[in-house]
């Protein structure tokens, strides 16, 4: 478990994910020897009619190749569940640690499955907290070796940890970007609050990782109404970054209705709720078009027309004339389109001044608007302004202060919920926020839910940052960050529960907390030092993490993700762990030694098709080299059955 991934990591070169990327997709450009061709690349992609670009420009910083390498990594931390989780039934995912870390070993069960993200990272002002903390294990000369870089370079790097750079701050953004890109799925959209401090380096930062034609927009945010800071200006403004995993593959419908537009929508009919056209169907400053010249039915059978000298010769519904000039005016609508949503059309009495004439030459006795329908208007692809005027910081205060929650400069649940609804996503996506702060986004995922019965998910994660000693916040009892964000969901899950009691009875209003945690030097050493043919009393490893926490570390690494079921499996009195999906199969997971009994009962039920076992997992501390043997040797005399991979994991 542990011992693979340092084994792994202590592998893992600047360039190892795009070299494994490029290995799995175009695998004719490598030897026999596992080198790189690229003029075999660039020869291939030729063909494909790509023009390779000779000229450009790139981002530089010191820590890049760092930062990269970051990215390539695998958290040596497990996955540690709160004891409280096994009474509470959620699908929603609260992660406490650094969010690197939880990136790392998230993108092995939600890769390409996150339809939303928002973040809100620090924006580096220099009065924000954010230092680079990252701890580094090696020496510059280490350090310059693993990653290719010149020594006086690596060393600078080290010189990093406790500044607030720029250099720092996209050191500590690129691998988690990286990581987040991952985990979007390709019609997926990623949102990132920033200020100016930071704004051109995160733009630059996400075209490098996004690709700049996956670039959206970067909207204005109107932050404070007032402010009496600044120097030159009163600063009011942030920003939101947007960006989508893979533009090409998006059916784009991005646009909300505000609750204002909504409520004019008054009438309803079989088809839904509707307004007027605030414009009629005839518009004299429309120039003459061949097919929009056409006699309308009213409802006392008249038949009515824009004014013109030219009509047609059929005194019946729908009979049309090409119109000969400018003087013969039209209806907005075409002929065809008139056959096709006749029935959407509403009569009003005329007044005295209306142009419309009738088959005798007099005025109308109607007028004639069309009905706009929500769910046509919801439908269509609303263009929404880049500035966005309507979520004030004070309304981020004022909710928490409604909550009595002791937590300054949180954006307010209505910023994302607004984002969220842009997507127009389905109510059942998964939303992350990986800088949850007092968990805002928890909080509008919850009041979405509410109020429009949407079943979306959310994993939050945080890292257990101390309070600031003195703060409101410490006088209120809260230690960490994450232990705010927490009270914070459970508040406003009461709230919602009071506010819309019938429609929060079918939302899921809880969260399930797990723990990044990292073994201490001793079990570190114990692990990097163990041999299987030389083993050693193992006991202490699985008594620090628990047997809870490996399963749900090997749950995640292995694909099933945190909401998976456990079945325990009996074997004449010793327990094997059973976790499945369709997509990936069933796998045992073995955590104690077995003994005989407990091996032939487990070839019994594969046999008897009682179990339909794909993979086997051994936790490898607690099998002694005789069990081992028999394990393997007894399944290899299963009948009707095909071989079974089993894995052992230190």
């Amino acid at each position: 478990m542990i011992k693979e991934t340092i084994e792994k990591n202590e592998e893992v070169k600047v360039n190892t994910k795009e070299i494994e990327i490029l290995r799995k997709h175009f695998p004719a450009c490598f030897d026999k020897d596992g080198k790189f061709d690229i003029k075999a690349f660039e020869e291939l992609i030729k063909k494909e009619d790509v023009d390779i670009k000779k000229e450009g420009y790139s981002l530089n910083f010191l820590g890049k190749s760092y930062a990269r390498y970051l990215s390539s990594l695998d958290s040596e931390t497990v996955i540690v569940p709160d004891k409280e989780n096994k009474n509470i039934e959620s699908e929603n995912i609260y992660i406490v640690g650094d969010n690197l870390d939880a990136l790392q070993h998230l993108k092995y069960s939600y890769s390409e499955k996150i339809k939303c993200i928002y973040i809100d990272p620090p924006y580096n002002t220099g009065n924000d907290g954010f230092v680079y903390n990252d701890k580094f294990e090696f020496t510059a000369e280490e350090l310059a070796k693993k990653i290719n870089i010149e020594e006086d370079e690596a060393e600078r790097i080290l010189n990093m940890q406790g500044k607030s750079t720029h250099s720092a701050w996209l050191t500590f953004m690129y691998p988690r970007l990286e990581l987040a890109r991952e985990l979007l799925s390709d019609d997926g959209v990623i949102f990132i609050s920033i200020d100016d401090n930071e704004q051109a380096n995160l733009k630059l930062v996400c075209d490098l990782v996004f690709g700049e034609g996956n670039f959206i927009t970067s909207c204005t945010r109107i932050a404070k109404r007032t402010s009496n800071k600044g120097t030159y200006f009163k600063p009011t403004k942030d920003y939101v970054l947007v960006y989508t995993k893979n533009q090409v593959k998006i059916d784009w419908k991005f646009g909300v209705l505000k609750e204002q537009d909504i409520d004019d929508y008054k009438y309803e009919d079989e088809k839904g709720k509707y307004k007027k056209n605030g414009a009629s169907l005839y518009q004299p400053s429309l120039d003459s078009r061949p097919n929009q010249r056409y006699w309308i039915e009213c409802p006392d059978g008249s038949l009515i027309i824009p004014p013109g000298n030219v009509f047609p010769e059929k005194l019946e519904d729908a009979a049309f004339v090409k119109p000969v000039s400018n003087q013969d005016k039209v209806w907005r609508w075409s002929y065809p389109t008139y056959l096709e949503k006749k029935d959407k059309l509403i009569f009003t009495p005329a007044s005295s001044t209306c142009p419309l004439i009738d088959s005798d030459g007099n005025p109308s006795k109607w007028n004639i608007y069309d009905k706009v329908y929500l769910d046509d208007k919801e439908g269509e692809t609303l263009l929404p302004e880049d500035v966005i005027y309507d979520y004030v910081n004070s309304q981020g205060t004022k909710e928490l202060l409604d909550l009595e929650i002791p937590f300054s400069y949180a954006k307010p649940s209505n910023l994302i919920k607004y984002l969220i609804d842009l997507c127009k996503y389905s109510e059942d996506i998964t939303v992350m926020d990986f800088f949850s702060g007092s968990a805002t986004t928890a909080h509008a995922v919850m009041q979405l839910n509410a109020e429009d019965g949407g079943n979306r998910k959310y994993i939050m994660v945080q890292l257990d940052e101390q309070v600031k000693e003195g703060s409101e916040a410490e006088q209120a009892g809260y230690k960490t960050i994450d232990e705010i964000g927490r009270e914070r969901i459970r508040r406003a899950a009461v709230k919602i529960k009071e506010e819309e009691p019938e429609k929060s009875k079918n939302i899921d209003l809880g969260f399930k907390t797990y723990y990044l945690k990292e073994a201490d030097k001793n079990t570190l050493d114990k692990i990097r030092d163990f041999n299987p043919d030389m083993p050693f009393d193992a006991g202490d490893i699985k008594d620090k993490f628990g047997i809870e926490t490996i399963i749900e570390t090997w749950k995640i690494k292995d694909g099933f993700g945190f909401n998976a079921k456990v079945e325990k499996i009996d074997l004449e009195g010793y327990t094997a762990y059973k976790v499945s999906n369709s997509e990936i199969g069933e796998y045992l997971y073995l955590l104690d030694e077995m003994e005989d009994a407990a091996i032939k009962e487990l070839v019994r039920k594969i046999e008897a098709f009682e179990l339909n076992i794909d993979k086997i997992i051994e936790y490898g501390y607690s099998f002694s080299y005789n069990a081992n043997t028999a394990l393997r040797a007894n399944l290899k005399t299963l009948k009707n059955k095909n071989a079974i991979d089993v894995i052992i994991r230190y």
